[in-house]
């Protein structure tokens, strides 16, 4: 008998979570046995993913670094994931401000909604540490996120999961062993290659746990929605950006069946299961070891292209935050500063909206941050600006789900494009857990 698929084994926990969690909203003391009983075996999964990113990417940049054996196509990879990261980003936020000023999600907001929204989310506790965040954030000098991609302290970095610091170590590390004799430089790649293996087969270790991990989360994501007259009232500004996303992703096929000549059916299959892992955690940072083993093994780009290529994406290529970030603005801006949608502001969104991107934490709401950010670059009131992140609030987390896809999504089509360019695309060696496993049981 044939196995199930992974993707469709993670799709019936989903959809299972899903179920059982709206079962526990209805039943008295329900919400308290998901959170005490259910919640943890979640938490656990999203842990071990955390625990091997950082190892994962150091091994997998070193050893693709040094296994380049030209300086020259460190620089040709960078230029073309780069360039390629920038164009899909300012794609998104075009894609997003054509959108929101088509629909206006925004314009007749009935006013009883925007005060019941202020009533239950504007002194909210997670929207006021957005706010002192993105101001800390704002504070700091204009180089001060380029000085943050330099480390003091590699252990210190290894152990806060700095992936831009850990990026930037890795890579230097890399560099060097191909400046010195190849002799002495064997056995540390060798100490990387073989930790490259191990933290693989961890991640399809990881992996056999995922339907029952993504039923844990999703029955918790359920049971944390309290209001769904306020989800209703919103659903015109969450329809703008689960549409937007949808074209996103539509734009990122479009580019695998044009110039990497794949099937988008085919790719889309081969991703899922970091697209449904995506969706469930809302974190590009915990996703990344399932996105990296599902482009090496499953999509057939080479170790050194997708070892430097995601763990940067998953870093500075935010394409569904920027979308997102852009409807944003302009939906708060519709409902309490139509005087400032200015052309010269939506101009003003495109460039702060890409930038932004670059700085966005790869955790779940890190968007809201940089949101802030850029309606204070664009002059917003700051006194309306926390009922404005409130305005928001209520949808953000099944949003922030959804652009996370689009986020991992891009992340997996820009490795396959440089990939291609490079010609180091080549047919897929998916590997099992088990593959070994005869010899020594």
């Amino acid at each position: 008998m044939k196995k199930l698929a992974l993707h469709w084994k993670i799709l019936i926990g989903m959809v299972l979570g899903i179920i059982f969690g709206f079962i526990m909203n209805s039943i008295d003391g329900g919400k308290g046995f998901v959170a005490d009983w259910i919640k943890p075996f979640g938490t656990i999964f999203i842990n071990l993913l955390k625990l091997i990113a950082v190892p994962l990417i150091l091994a997998s940049l070193i050893k693709g670094i040094s296994d380049l054996k030209d300086i020259s196509k460190i620089k040709s990879m960078g230029l073309r994931t780069i360039g390629l990261y920038m164009i899909t980003t300012l794609v998104a936020v075009v894609i997003g401000l054509s959108i929101v000023n088509t629909v206006k999600p925004g314009n007749g907001m009935p006013q009883e909604t925007i005060e019941k929204i202020k009533l239950k989310y504007g002194n909210n506790s997670s929207v006021i540490d957005k706010l002192n965040e993105a101001s800390s954030q704002k504070q700091a000098g204009p180089l001060q996120a380029l000085v943050d991609i330099f480390p003091s302290n590699i252990f210190k970095s290894l152990t806060d999961a700095s992936m831009l610091q850990v990026i930037f170590f890795a890579l230097f590390v890399g560099i060097c062993l191909l400046l010195i004799d190849e002799e002495k430089a064997k056995p540390l790649i060798n100490f990387f290659d073989s930790l490259n293996e191990v933290v693989m087969k961890m991640v399809d270790l990881i992996m056999l746990f995922a339907p029952y991990a993504v039923f844990s989360l999703l029955a918790n994501v359920i049971i944390s929605f309290d209001d769904t007259e306020i989800l209703l009232k919103l659903l015109w500004y969450a329809f703008c950006v689960f549409g937007g996303l949808v074209l996103l992703i539509g734009f990122y096929l479009l580019l695998i069946k044009i110039y990497a000549k794949k099937s988008p059916i085919w790719f889309l299959k081969q991703i899922s299961p970091a697209q449904l892992l995506a969706f469930s955690t809302s974190s590009s940072a915990a996703t990344l070891p399932v996105t990296m083993e599902r482009v090496e093994e499953h999509l057939g780009v080479d170790p050194e292209v997708a070892g430097f290529v995601l763990p940067v994406g998953a870093t500075v290529n935010m394409d569904g935050t920027s979308l997102y970030q852009g409807i944003a603005a302009v939906f708060i801006m519709q409902v309490l500063w139509p005087e400032g949608l200015t052309f010269t502001n939506q101009l003003v969104i495109i460039g702060t909206s890409v930038l932004a991107s670059i700085g966005s934490a790869a955790v779940p709401s890190a968007g809201i941050v940089m949101l802030v950010v850029v309606l204070e670059t664009l002059g917003f009131p700051a006194e309306l600006l926390p009922l404005g992140i409130a305005l928001i609030f209520a949808v953000d987390r099944p949003l922030d789900m959804c652009r996370t896809v689009v986020n991992v999504t891009g992340d997996a089509t820009v490795s396959v494009l440089v990939a291609k360019s490079l010609g180091k695309l080549h047919e897929p060696k998916p590997k099992e857990w088990d593959d070994n496993y005869k010899k020594v049981k």
